[in-house]
Order: C-alpha cells, then sequence, then structure tokens
C-alpha cells in the first residue's frame, strides 16, 4: 500500500473540532436553531465548548418558545458563551456549527482567534469580509463524523445531519 492510497486513521484537528462543535449544539435550548461552538488552544488541546441559548439560570415558560422572532434577542450566541471561557491571545482555533454573525466574527478577532472553521452558511453574515480584512482563515467544513440525534432539527441554511 502505498502512502496515497493509505486511509485516514484519524480525525484532523478541524474535523475533531467540527465534531465536538456539533455534540455541543446537541445541548441548545433553541428549538429552531441549535448552533455549538469549540476553541482548541495552540497545542490543539480543547479550551471550551459552548452552545446557544438563553442565561444561565434563566428557565423560560414554554410558550417563549413560540415566536422565533420575538425571542431571538434573547439568545446568547454560541460564540459569546465560548469567549467567556477563555482569555484574549489564548486561542488558536474555534469551529461552529453555523458561521459566525457578524457581532461574533468580531468579537473572535478582537479575541485573536488565529482559524474559524464553520458547517453551514449563515446568509445574513459579514464574516466574510471582516475575515479577510484580519487575514484570518475561515473555513467552511462539511466532511466530519456526525452523531445524529432526536435532537437535530435542520433550520433554513442548515444541513440536516
Amino acid at each position: 500500500m502505498t502512502e496515497t492510497d493509505a486511509r485516514p486513521t484519524r480525525l484532523t484537528i478541524p474535523q475533531y473540532a467540527m465534531a465536538l462543535a456539533h455534540v455541543a449544539s446537541l445541548r441548545s435550548e433553541d428549538p429552531f436553531r441549535k448552533v455549538g461552538a469549540v476553541a482548541f488552544d495552540f497545542d490543539n488541546r480543547v479550551i471550551g465548548t459552548a452552545y446557544n441559548g438563553l442565561a444561565p439560570g434563566f428557565n423560560a415558560a414554554t410558550e417563549f418558545w413560540d415566536d422565533r422572532d420575538d425571542r431571538r434577542k434573547f439568545m446568547i450566541h454560541a460564540e459569546v458563551n465560548l469567549c467567556s471561557l477563555f482569555t484574549r491571545g489564548n486561542v488558536k482555533l474555534v469551529a461552529c456549527t453555523t458561521k459566525p454573525c457578524t457581532s461574533c466574527m468580531q468579537m473572535l478577532c478582537a479575541y485573536g482567534v488565529k482559524e474559524i472553521y464553520y458547517r453551514d452558511e449563515y446568509a445574513e453574515s459579514e464574516a466574510d469580509a471582516i475575515a479577510g480584512l484580519y487575514s484570518i482563515p475561515l473555513i467552511q467544513l462539511r466532511d466530519y463524523p456526525l452523531i445524529v440525534s432526536p435532537f437535530d432539527v435542520p433550520d433554513e441554511g442548515q444541513s440536516p445531519p
């Protein structure tokens, strides 16, 4: 067997990160969009995982989730929750299940993240322009192992597992 014929025997770091971000997304209480994120340090160790949701300790009434547009302003993005787990300059790589929105991309740049991977597009985001200005690789990655769960609910623009 030649080197080119050899099948990979382990995940790449970006694939590993994206798989962990996907698992983190399963913790989201949002029935419309489940987003997960993970941060790795410069030694490729996991710093933390996070997901989108309400502030810790807040338990919303069931009807809170009925009006998607009304509740959106209260949701804390996965990237915001993730950045609460590290300090500036300590993160090499962030993987998110959805492309960061404009504000989250700005925040990831401010925290000094060196490379960002995502699975699903987010059309309303200016992340590509921000990444280009700051020379931060922003790479879509869809080839990684998925754990399919009954909690996975595809949203507009999201890929089904």
